[in-house]
């Protein structure tokens, strides 16, 4: 089956992006895939905008922290105050950020920066450090990953997760080398048992201050020799990074995970070998490996379209940007996500999400095809969220139970009108399958015209967008 230039171009954005707009969707059929990838390259180009929810929050608790001395100082009541404080800021800045992949140009950039989020998964109740991290990983998203690597490396978010505040001479804990070198940088059987304690070693020290800063404390950490990856010296944290990326399974590490993520969940070891030696040669230059995957042909190819599972969160961003709209109540997608299995900043562990088929399973799937009916209808529903303490984390706003819910939506169904404005009534159904569906099958239109709205061609349009989308197919991308 060959592709249309406008599937091609609908893969690379639902790739690259986060699915077609309104308001560019009938706009794709012209314009090649080297053109479009430069525009979304070229609209990610500038540095973002700091997403900044707690600043006021920030100022007050370093003041109040410096006023009394230390946090453990703090009485059960503030620090139960601190808690909730920091679980509404994660909130807040969980739906601003899903706003900025809804409406940002930046596309490219949010893209990737939700690739390197599951990444570098990170799990804090400290809405500081977890915006102090979207933070660097938003400005770095495909910069240089050496220096991604080591701006991670140093957030108070990372260190605080893999207890490295807690690594000191005479006592490594061996929590921050292990996940650097197994999740990070060259996954399982790149390295030793020895390689941990002696990386650990020399981690010792690296830690964060009261002003959420990066330090190095020289009396807890450890002077002695290491030696690491076949490497003796004084080492200290920068060195074992720079030793690490000296590393061609490192370059492979991160290109394979990158692949299928952007490309197949199926590896394929000619292309990744291929691209991984170019990501090294490069000295890790993120930009170059996007643009080997996205400017190739390879990428084009059928095999590789409408046959990965959409994330939750690419699944909720994606029906926001082809239908737009305005929830009165923004903070239910954040149930939505975790009934859904993906709730950002809320990883399941350090190894991050799974992705793949683990997304779906009876319970999410039959949520994942109501989503469009309860997000383009005004409705009361009823949702459980699936128990997971660890998930949760407190978070006092997601609590689960059997409570009604209700969802004001206003959706302007205008702009998705013009999208089909010049296509004829008979051709209508096909053109709204073919932009709303990645998967090479068609939807019968017998079965379809049995649930669609005839009464008019607004009608028409609307309804068949929604049933589309509600469809097992439309979970693909």
């Amino acid at each position: 089956m060959s592709l249309t230039n406008q599937q091609k171009n609908q893969h690379l954005l639902w790739r690259a992006a986060f699915g077609p707009m309104a308001e560019n969707a009938n706009q794709l059929s012209h314009i090649s895939q080297k053109d479009l990838y430069r525009v979304l390259v070229k609209a990610s180009s500038k540095e973002p905008t700091a997403l900044n929810v707690a600043g006021n929050m920030y100022d007050g608790l370093i003041k109040g922290l410096q006023d009394i001395g230390k946090m453990q100082q703090l009485s059960k009541d503030q620090k139960r105050q601190f808690r909730k404080q920091s679980a509404e800021g994660i909130k807040n800045l969980n739906i601003l950020w899903l706003d900025e992949m809804i409406n940002s140009e930046a596309q490219l950039r949010e893209k990737m920066s939700l690739f390197w989020h599951g990444h570098f998964a990170c799990r804090v109740l400290n809405i500081f450090f977890q915006q102090q991290l979207l933070d660097v990983i938003r400005r770095n998203a495909f910069e240089n990953f050496g220096d991604l690597l080591r701006a991670v490396s140093k957030s108070p978010a990372m260190l605080a997760f893999l207890n490295n505040q807690q690594n000191k001479k005479q006592h490594p804990n061996e929590n921050f080398a292990r996940e650097v070198m197994e999740l990070f940088t060259m996954g399982r059987g790149n390295y030793t048992e020895t390689d941990v304690k002696e990386g650990a070693r020399s981690f010792t020290g690296w830690g964060f201050n009261l002003h959420g800063e990066f330090v190095e404390r020289p009396f807890l950490h450890d002077n002695g020799t290491k030696t690491f990856l076949g490497k003796t010296g004084n080492f200290d944290g920068d060195d074992i990074i720079d030793i690490i990326l000296e590393q061609k399974a490192t370059a492979k590490f991160i290109t394979k995970k990158l692949y299928k993520f952007f490309v197949n969940d199926e590896a394929d070891d000619e292309k990744i070998n291929f691209l991984a030696a170019r990501f090294y040669q490069s000295n890790y230059n993120i930009q170059q490996l996007l643009n080997d995957i996205f400017m190739s042909e390879w990428f084009y190819e059928p095999k590789n379209v409408g046959t990965r599972i959409k994330s939750p969160v690419e699944l909720l961003v994606g029906i926001r940007r082809l239908i737009p709209m305005q929830l009165d109540r923004p903070q239910v997608q954040m149930l939505f996500q975790k009934v859904l299995g993906q709730v950002l900043f809320f990883p399941p562990n350090v190894a991050g999400w799974p992705g793949g088929k683990n997304w779906i399973d009876s319970s999410a799937l039959v949520f994942r095809m109501r989503l469009p009916q309860l997000l383009t209808n005004s409705e009361q529903f009823l949702i459980k969220p699936k128990e997971d303490d660890d998930v949760s984390m407190g978070m006092e706003m997601m609590q689960a139970n059997n409570k009604a819910r209700s969802l004001s939506v206003t959706v302007d169904w205008n702009s998705v009108f013009k999208v089909f404005e010049k296509i004829t009534k008979e051709e209508l159904l096909q053109n709204v399958n073919g932009i709303v569906l990645q998967t090479k099958n068609y939807i019968n239109p017998n079965v379809l015209k049995r649930y669609i709205d005839n009464g008019s061609r607004e009608g028409f349009i609307r309804s068949s967008i929604i049933e589309l989308m509600s469809t097992p197919e439309y979970q693909l991308c």
